[in-house]
């Protein structure tokens, strides 16, 4: 029998009473209305469901990269972008294949100062957020390109809350520890800077006297020799805000309110306040230890070192605080890479080589033992284009000066070999 016998057939009597026959192409056998209405909406309820759990779960994603991206700015590269990071490693990899194709290894370490930092940001940054460097070479360009727009979004957030943060905690360190007749306004950012006398000595460059009634009227002015630039390392870097001029390196970014600034930002405010003079409890790890021993059993709020999984203090990190403590005390009110004089990305680049570049053995053992000690205790008017500054100025500032001494007691412990 065929396969068309078996499909029933209308009734006979309907084509007598006039009823038309289906036409012969249509094999469909007849279905209530009502019953094929309902499961038009069961596939359409079950459609919506997928779109909303999709949509759910590409937020749920978005949250997580605007997350994890609070930790970029704070410990891989205040400026440099992300997409930065990625072409410095992907140009170096470019490299690696054409010196293995060529037998060609001469130009290894023919990199700059700029690209190296790129590196071993790429190489922060992947530390930072061990899934990336894996994520980002698995996925479609579009995905991709939307991961790096939350990373970015993220980072950005993280440092304009602690821009506000020490906005007004920076004040009141300052006007309890030096106690001026005119105290710091934490709501108003005008009367900081160099037209303050507090805070104009914690930024006066640590080569100069801002005691000197001609150093705070140079500074002022911005007469020849006596302009604030990023080669200058400023007072409030130093333990006691005092300098050894010819021992530059002693007591750098060992200061109580560098030490306060920090643990305001990767612990708590309230922690901040627990820094004694010598930088003491300051220890990251060993507060958040007491604080789970204390409050055990009790719900305790996760700080930011605890967030983006911090385990030691990094050169970065410290970059990050001193610039945000400088900009803290400066006068001007909105965030830039550059106030006046002041490069604020030199001035990051500058402290990141101090550790990262050490010119040897007796200067990484110095920033080694600076970083065990932070690790141990983490437990004026705005100007618009800068001053030309001449080639003996430049060479009198603290950062050239430390570096000629640093390179001089390489050079005469090498001769002394």
């Amino acid at each position: 029998m065929s396969q068309i016998e078996d499909i029933p057939q209308p009734p006979a009597s309907s084509q007598a009473e006039g009823t038309p026959r289906p036409p012969s192409s249509s094999l469909a056998i007849p279905t209530c209305e009502t019953v094929r209405q309902k499961r038009k909406i069961a596939e359409l309820e079950e459609k919506l469901q997928e779109l909303e759990s999709g949509q759910a779960a590409k937020r749920r994603e978005t949250n997580y990269y605007i997350l994890k991206g609070r930790a970029i700015r704070r410990i891989v590269s205040l400026f440099d972008s992300i997409e930065d990071l990625i072409c410095e490693n992907d140009r170096r990899c470019d490299n690696d294949n054409d010196n293995d194709n060529d037998n060609d290894n001469d130009n290894d370490n023919d990199y700059t100062l700029e690209q190296d930092r790129l590196q071993v940001g790429y190489v922060a940054l992947n530390n930072a957020l061990p899934w990336f460097h894996r994520r980002a070479s698995d996925m479609e360009y579009d995905d991709y390109a939307h991961m790096l727009k939350q990373l970015r979004q993220g980072a950005d957030s993280a440092r304009g809350d602690d821009t506000s943060k020490l906005k007004s905690l920076v004040p009141d360190w300052v006007n309890r520890e030096f106690k001026p007749n005119l105290l710091m306004d934490p709501e108003d950012k005008y009367n900081r800077g160099f037209v303050n006398d507090e805070s104009g000595r914690l930024l006066c460059p640590a080569e100069l006297n801002w005691n000197n009634p001609i150093v705070r009227a140079g500074i002022r002015d911005r007469t020849d020799g006596y302009v604030v630039t990023e080669m200058s390392w400023p007072a409030f870097l130093y333990e006691g805000y005092t300098t050894d001029l010819n021992n530059l390196e002693k007591g750098l970014f060992k200061s109580k309110l560098l030490v306060q600034a920090f643990k305001a930002i990767f612990t708590s405010p309230s922690s901040a306040k627990e820094v004694s003079g010598g930088g003491d409890g300051a220890d990251v790890i060993e507060n958040n230890r007491r604080a789970k021993s204390i409050f055990s059993g009790k719900k305790v709020k996760t700080h930011v070192a605890q967030i983006i999984k911090m385990r030691k203090v990094s050169p970065r990190s410290i970059a990050y605080v001193a610039c945000q403590l400088r900009f803290s005390l400066s006068s001007v009110t909105s965030w830039r890479s550059v106030d006046g004089d002041f490069d604020y990305v030199q001035f990051w680049g500058n402290i990141v080589d101090f550790f990262e570049k050490a010119p040897g053995r007796t200067a990484r053992s110095s920033t080694e033992r600076l970083l065990a000690w932070w690790t141990r205790y983490r437990k004026c008017s705005e100007q618009v284009f800068a001053a030309e500054l001449s080639e003996t100025a430049k060479a009198n500032m603290s950062v050239n000066a430390l570096a000629k001494q640093r390179a001089q007691i390489e050079d005469a412990l090498l001769d002394s070999e």
